[in-house]
Parts: C-alpha cells; sequence; structure tokens
C-alpha cells in the first residue's frame, strides 16, 4: 500500500502541489476497526473523486485520481480495467 510520503511526493510530481489534505482524506479510514485495511471502498472510486472536489476544488480531484489508480495497482488494476464508479462498484469488481 503506497504510504502518504508516496502519495504526496506523486502528486508534487505531477501537479505541482502535496496535496496532503487530500490523501489523508481519502485514507481516512485506514486501520480502522470498522474498515481495517479494506478502507479504500469508502472513498476510491469516482463517487470520493467528486467529493474530493466539492471539498477541496477541481485540482484536487486530480491528485485523488492519482492516488486511486496509485492504490488500485497494488490489487492488479491495469488502466483497460473499469474504474470504480462508487462503493458498490468498487466491492462488485472485486477489490473488497
Amino acid at each position: 500500500m503506497p504510504s502518504l510520503e508516496y502519495h504526496c511526493q506523486e502528486s508534487m510530481r505531477l501537479f505541482g502541489e502535496p496535496y496532503e489534505e487530500v490523501h489523508r482524506w481519502l485514507d481516512e479510514f485506514a486501520g480502522s476497526e470498522r474498515y481495517g485495511f479494506r478502507h479504500r471502498k469508502v472513498r476510491h472510486h469516482e463517487a470520493g473523486i467528486a467529493e474530493v472536489c466539492r471539498l477541496f476544488g477541481q485540482e484536487a480531484g486530480k491528485a485523488a485520481k492519482q492516488h486511486i489508480i496509485s492504490d488500485l495497482k497494488t490489487e492488479g488494476w491495469t488502466p483497460g480495467d473499469s474504474f470504480p464508479k462508487n462503493e458498490d462498484d468498487y466491492v462488485r469488481i472485486g477489490f473488497f
């Protein structure tokens, strides 16, 4: 699982700023009692990106999508695969 530091460095390289608050928000439930490390279904999808845009602005949405792509790749996702639309879709695809 990519770390906060990895996500921030990747955002800095690609977008010119770390977007730390976005990465912290996306991973807020990581390691929680309810989700453990299966937290990604909560915000790692198109609906989560839309919420990032609402909370942090349109540019932050790009960093959110890259964060999610980096995480999905660790689970075997490839760019040719379907990108999760929402929590149910994330589970349907089989990442949870």
